[in-house]
């Protein structure tokens, strides 16, 4: 049977919402279930989403839950949509610097860390609380566990060394599901770090958009990428803040596809699904912002489906 990896990226409140109508769309024209793939890889937003999947919630759940609907599976996601992330603009930060340590960590090695993983330690602590995500994961996994799916993969970055750290596996310091995701999510800037095993940790996408290359050595015929971050078709925004948007999002587009290149070359079939032209301007220019969350889903659903036609992508069976 074919072995596919599923990777769920980084992108706010807004970046959910699109992963959720494109693994709509997947589900509808692929048959494809991520709770069933070799691997379930999430950053950040992505990490709430493989984490429930990971404990066997299914996408028409989400689908449903993004939507409102109200049943029992929905209403097990103890989370609300439009409140729990703390609204479109974090609280007031800590003053000083976040990492000290990770500054000078960065200044000795510079091409260890990514530019964002170098701004996260310079910015300001957050004061934002991730406890709604932590209720979240608490609803779907005992405190303290990990996921039912043996290769649930959560990404955070070590803030104080500006290491990537892949919670769930082997290699990985030994947390329950709650505090990975916690971490994943927590934001440079807008959301206070997370400590695990008297380390601080800080949102996975100071990384990478998607930390796609961590599935190369597994040797899976085909990675389904869903990366709300990345873009290859754009529109023109006429805002400063939507500009400067688009620029952010054409470099960490770079790091994918070189992400890409990596896992390609090991004779791995990768898909990528990612925001084009229609879905950034249902986005606009900040991802955090809950009251656009309606429309960016099923612009998301629709486009993905386009997009899934037009490559001529049908059911794997």
């Amino acid at each position: 049977m074919m072995q596919t990896g599923v990777v769920l990226g980084a992108g706010g409140v807004l970046g959910a919402a699109w992963t959720i109508g494109a693994l709509s769309a997947l589900a509808t024209e692929r048959g494809v279930d991520p709770r069933e793939a070799g691997a379930l890889l999430g950053t950040s937003a992505g990490s709430v989403l493989a984490a429930s999947l990971g404990c066997g919630v299914g996408v028409d759940v989400l689908l449903d839950h993004q939507r409102g609907v109200v049943r029992a599976e929905t209403l097990r996601l103890a989370y609300d949509l439009d409140r729990d992330s703390g609204g479109a603009l974090p609280p007031l930060p800590r003053p000083g610097f976040a990492s000290a340590r990770g500054m000078v960590s960065t200044a000795l090695r510079p091409w260890r860390v990514t530019p964002l993983g170098a701004l996260s330690t310079v910015l300001p602590e957050g004061r934002g609380s991730l406890a709604p995500v932590g209720g979240l994961v608490d609803a779907v996994c005992p405190r303290g566990a990990w996921a039912a799916h043996p290769r649930t993969w959560i990404v955070a970055m070590d803030l104080d060394s500006g290491r990537r750290v892949v919670f769930g596996r082997d290699d990985a310091p030994h947390t329950g599901l709650r505090d990975a995701v916690m971490a994943s999510c927590s934001i440079p800037g807008w959301y206070a770090p997370v400590r695990i095993g008297g380390r601080r940790y800080v949102d996975g996408g100071a990384c990478s958009p998607t930390s796609l290359d961590l599935l190369a050595p597994l040797g899976l015929d085909e990675v389904v990428v869903l990366s709300p971050m990345t873009s290859f078709t754009y529109d023109t925004p006429t805002t400063l803040a939507g500009r400067v948007e688009r620029r952010l999002r054409r470099l960490v587009t770079r790091r994918l596809v070189g992400e890409i290149r990596k896992v390609t070359a090991t004779g791995t079939r990768v898909t990528v699904l990612s925001p084009g032209a229609e879905d950034l301007a249902a986005i606009g220019a900040n991802l955090m912002d809950p009251s656009r969350r309606a429309r960016v889903l099923e612009t998301s659903i629709r486009t993905s489906t386009a997009a899934l036609r037009a490559a001529g992508l049908r059911a794997t069976g």
